[in-house]
């Protein structure tokens, strides 16, 4: 799957979300938040729009992170989309194939939540 036309089942402002990512663009990246927006991003919290520009641009741009849209979930107010991520970021203790889970909320075309996580499968510890 190409990283720049993820599949056409999201949301729009989040297919735009996933298209400022990979284009390293840090003003379309927190164009896509809702003023008062809050990110989770591996337990750490970002609230408005100012901590999510400085998150955006040291973590995604900064780090040149590039997402690839393996699957898309709708489930009541959330989408929740699983993605292939690489970049430049630190990659010790972390598999070969990152595969990051994000739970949009979107309202009035905005994305008002974001929680990305690296989860486990059921059952392991």
């Amino acid at each position: 799957m190409n990283p720049q036309n993820p599949p056409r089942e999201l949301p729009d402002v989040i297919a735009a979300h996933v298209a400022a990512v990979n284009a390293f663009d840090l003003d379309a990246i927190v164009g896509t938040f809702a003023d008062d927006a809050l990110v989770n991003d591996a337990q750490r919290e970002f609230s408005g729009t100012e901590a999510i520009r400085a998150w955006a641009g040291r973590e995604l741009v900064g780090d040149k992170v590039t997402m690839a849209v393996t699957e898309v979930v709708p489930h009541r107010t959330l989408t929740i989309v699983r993605a292939r991520y690489d970049g430049d970021y630190d990659k010790t203790n972390l598999p070969a194939e990152l595969i990051l889970t994000n739970y949009f909320t979107v309202e009035g075309g905005k994305i008002t939540s974001l929680i990305t996580l690296r989860n486990r499968p059921a059952g392991s510890v």
